[in-house]
């Protein structure tokens, strides 16, 4: 398993750079206007439209904490064996946000198509994001079993 979780590692982090600059919807609204926003895009559009608290926790929680917790992934995965880097306690609080912007686009379509007003379809965007969180999560595991099995090995 050990020379799988770099393998699932770089599959997480392209498929989280992809999540987040392809369109994660298509917005039909009235017949007339469509849209394909992608995550940054969203979030440069609230910013420019000086919903500027919105766009900051949609990039810090989209963006910058999945960031992170691949970056600390990647750091763990790859320490040497007597040098292993540990995962920071406050790693689990990351992890409970992970799906946390798949639901909001879920809920988006799901008030567009209900209203009748505008229809959604998911695109590729959101599915790359949501590979990302599952592999990040698939990634995370495995490195944290890692140690617990290299202790039981020694005994």
């Amino acid at each position: 398993m050990r020379s799988l979780t770099p393998l699932i590692l770089f599959a997480a982090s392209a498929c989280f750079a992809l999540g987040i600059v392809l369109p994660l919807i298509h917005v039909d609204r009235l017949y007339f206007f469509s849209d394909e926003p992608s995550l940054i895009g969203m979030v440069a559009a609230l910013w420019s439209g000086g919903d500027w608290l919105l766009a900051s926790v949609v990039a810090l929680f989209s963006v910058v904490f999945p960031a992170m917790k691949l970056g600390l992934l990647h750091n763990a995965a790859y320490a040497q064996a007597g040098n292993a880097a540990s995962i920071p306690s406050w790693f689990r609080a990351l992890s409970n946000w992970s799906m946390l912007d798949v639901v909001l686009v879920a809920l988006v379509i799901f008030a567009a198509k209900t209203s009748g007003l505008a229809t959604a379809f998911t695109k590729p965007g959101l599915w790359f994001f949501a590979a990302s969180v599952v592999l990040t999560a698939t990634a995370s595991a495995l490195i944290k079993r890692a140690p617990q099995a290299r202790q039981q090995a020694v005994h």
